[in-house]
C-alpha cells in the first residue's frame, strides 16, 4: 500500500410514543386441515410444520422464527418453501379463503423484524425460487427470482462484465426480493442510485392471489401510474415480489481505494466537498467509521491498515472508492487529490494509504464491511440505521453516548460501546448501540423514543435503508405526518383489505 504522510439538544415538542404488539383477531392459526391443502400444492420436502401430520423439529423451523441477530423470536408453526409464482399464488389465495397472516422471508438478513412472524401467520420463505430467468448483456437488464441471492447474481453476471447495482455486507445471504421489499440502499447507492431508479419491472403476486405480472424490461414506459414502485420497500405489506427485472451497470474497468485518518470529525464535510470536486464521476463511495467503531475493528483483526503511530488521536476515518474506465486516467485523479490534502495549509487529514493491489483494494474494504460482524461479537446491538445531514452524524452518537451516561447505564454492565459509521454520500448514519449482557426493556426504554426525537428534530428519518418491519412501526410518526401516514393506510386498505398480508408490519 501507499502510504502518505460540547452538544445541547434543541427545545423539542414531544410526541407520542408507544410501542405494542398488535392483536390479529381477525386472522385464524394454521392447522392440519391447513398443512393437507397446502400439500396438494407443494412437495412433502417443502413444507415445515410442527402439527403432527408433519412434525418437523422444532431446531429446523428455529432459523426462519429468529432473525440473525437474536432480537426477534416468531411464533409461526408452519413454513411454506414454494418454487414457483403459481404455486406462491395458490398459496396466497388459499390463506386469503381461510383469513392466514403471511410472513414473506427472503434471506431474513433483515434488522427491523420485517421478515420475523409476530404471532401466528404462515412463513412463506421464498428462498427456493432461485433461477435467473434472462440476461441480456447488451442492455444489461437481469431477470430472476425473487429467491436469488444477491451473491450469486453478482457472479452470474460477472463474466458478462456487468455488476449489481447494489452491494451490501449480506450480500452472500440475502435475496433480491427481500432487497427490493425493503428497498436496500447499501454501498453502492452514491454510484448508481437506489433501486426505485434501477428496478425495471416486478412480478408481484397479490394478497388476493392474482399474480400481477410487470416483468418489463423496458427502460422507458410511461404508461400510467407506476405501480412496481408501491412494492419497492412495501416489506411485503401489499404483495409478495416473485420476479424483478433489474438493470446492471457495466462493470468498472479500474476500480481504487484510499483510507483515510482525519484529526476531527469537523473535517469530513469540508473533505467530502474536496473528494466530490476533485474525483467527480468516478467516485463511487464516499464511506465514514469513527474511532470507536475503528478500534473495535482492530480487536477483532481487521486491519490495521495504518500504524498506531501514523493513526495517534484521530478521530474518524473515511474510506474513498473510484470506479472508472481508465486506470491511469483515475490514478492521476486520486493523486492530484491526496497531494492538495496533504499539502494545504490547513489539512484535513493526518495520514492515510492508497491500496495497490487487488488484495489490499478488499482489504480495505474488509475494514469497513467487517464491521457489522464484529459489533455482534461484541454483545448485542440495538442497530439504528438513520438519515441525519451530515454535520450532524457525530452529534447524534454523542447525545446517545451522554443520554445513557445519564441513566447510569454506561459501562461494562450494561452499554458497552456506542459508535458510528456509514455513508456520507447519502446521509445515512448507522449507530450501533451495543448491550454487552443482552437486550434489557430498560437499555431500550432509555434509547426509544429518544433517538427517534433527535433524527426528527433534525428532520431526518428514522430508518434510511434498513425499513420499518415491526421494530420502527410506531416510530412511523416521528418521520411522517399523520396525512402520509393515513394515505399509506388508505393504499395498504385498497391492496391487502384482509389484512393478511405482514401483518402488523410498516404501519401504525
Amino acid at each position: 500500500m501507499l502510504r502518505l504522510h460540547n452538544f445541547i439538544r434543541p427545545a423539542f415538542r414531544s410526541r407520542r410514543w408507544a410501542h405494542n404488539i398488535p392483536t390479529f383477531s381477525h386472522l385464524n392459526s394454521v392447522n392440519e386441515e391447513d398443512i393437507a391443502h397446502f400439500s396438494s400444492i407443494l412437495a412433502p420436502t417443502s413444507i415445515l410444520s410442527t402439527l403432527s401430520s408433519v412434525s418437523t423439529p422444532a431446531d429446523d423451523i428455529a432459523p426462519y422464527n429468529v432473525d440473525w441477530m437474536g432480537k426477534y423470536h416468531g411464533q409461526a408453526n408452519s413454513v411454506l418453501r414454494p418454487r414457483t409464482t403459481q404455486q406462491v399464488s395458490e398459496i396466497v389465495k388459499y390463506c386469503a379463503q381461510r383469513k392466514i397472516g403471511i410472513v414473506p422471508q427472503g434471506g431474513n438478513t433483515g434488522l427491523v423484524g420485517g421478515g420475523i412472524s409476530l404471532q401466528k401467520e404462515i412463513v412463506l420463505s421464498l428462498g427456493a425460487m432461485n433461477n435467473v430467468r434472462s440476461f441480456d448483456p447488451v442492455s444489461g437488464v437481469l431477470v430472476a427470482d425473487a429467491g436469488c441471492i444477491l451473491q450469486s447474481l453478482s457472479e452470474y453476471i460477472a463474466p458478462h462484465n456487468h455488476i449489481m447495482p447494489l452491494d451490501l455486507g449480506a450480500k452472500g445471504s440475502c435475496q433480491i426480493g427481500g432487497n427490493i421489499s425493503t428497498n436496500a440502499g447499501g454501498l453502492r447507492l452514491l454510484r448508481y442510485g437506489s433501486l426505485h431508479g434501477t428496478v425495471l419491472g416486478l412480478e408481484v403476486v397479490l394478497p388476493d392471489g392474482t399474480i400481477l405480472d410487470q416483468l418489463s424490461t423496458l427502460r422507458k414506459d410511461n404508461t400510467g401510474y407506476d405501480l412496481k414502485q408501491l412494492f419497492i420497500g412495501g416489506e411485503g405489506t401489499l404483495g409478495i415480489v416473485t420476479g424483478v427485472s433489474i438493470l446492471t451497470p457495466p462493470a468498472p474497468q479500474a476500480t481504487n481505494n484510499i483510507f483515510l485518518a482525519l484529526p476531527r470529525f469537523d473535517n469530513v464535510l469540508p473533505l467530502f466537498q474536496t473528494v466530490k470536486r476533485q474525483l467527480g464521476e468516478i467516485m463511487s463511495a464516499f464511506e465514514y467509521i469513527d474511532r470507536t467503531a475503528y478500534d473495535m475493528g482492530l480487536q477483532h483483526g481487521l486491519g490495521p491498515l495504518l500504524s498506531a503511530d501514523e493513526v495517534g488521536d484521530s478521530q474518524c476515518f473515511v474510506l474513498v472508492e473510484t470506479s472508472g474506465g481508465n486506470q491511469d486516467h483515475d490514478l492521476e485523479k486520486l493523486n492530484n487529490l491526496l497531494e492538495s490534502l496533504l499539502t494545504a495549509d490547513e489539512p484535513l487529514i493526518n495520514t492515510g494509504v492508497l491500496s495497490q493491489s487487488p488484495t489490499q483494494f478488499n482489504s480495505i474494504w474488509a475494514l469497513r464491511e467487517g464491521l457489522t460482524e464484529c459489533v455482534q461479537k461484541e454483545g448485542k446491538p440495538y442497530k439504528y440505521d438513520v438519515s441525519v445531514p451530515l454535520a450532524d452524524f457525530q452529534n447524534v452518537v454523542d447525545a446517545v453516548r451522554e443520554r445513557m451516561i445519564s441513566k447510569g447505564l454506561y459501562g461494562d454492565h450494561a452499554i458497552s460501546k456506542v459508535m458510528g459509521y456509514g455513508h456520507v454520500g447519502d446521509g445515512n448514519l448507522h449507530l450501533n448501540v451495543i448491550a454487552k449482557h443482552g437486550y434489557r426493556p430498560e437499555l431500550e426504554a432509555a434509547l426509544e423514543p429518544f433517538i427517534y426525537e433527535i433524527v426528527a428534530e433534525r428532520k431526518g428519518s428514522v430508518s434510511a435503508e434498513h425499513g420499518i418491519g415491526s421494530m420502527k412501526r410506531d416510530a412511523l410518526h416521528y418521520s411522517k405526518s399523520e396525512v402520509s401516514i393515513e394515505w399509506m393506510r388508505k393504499v395498504k386498505q385498497v391492496f391487502d383489505p384482509l389484512n393478511i398480508m405482514n401483518p402488523g408490519k410498516v404501519l401504525p
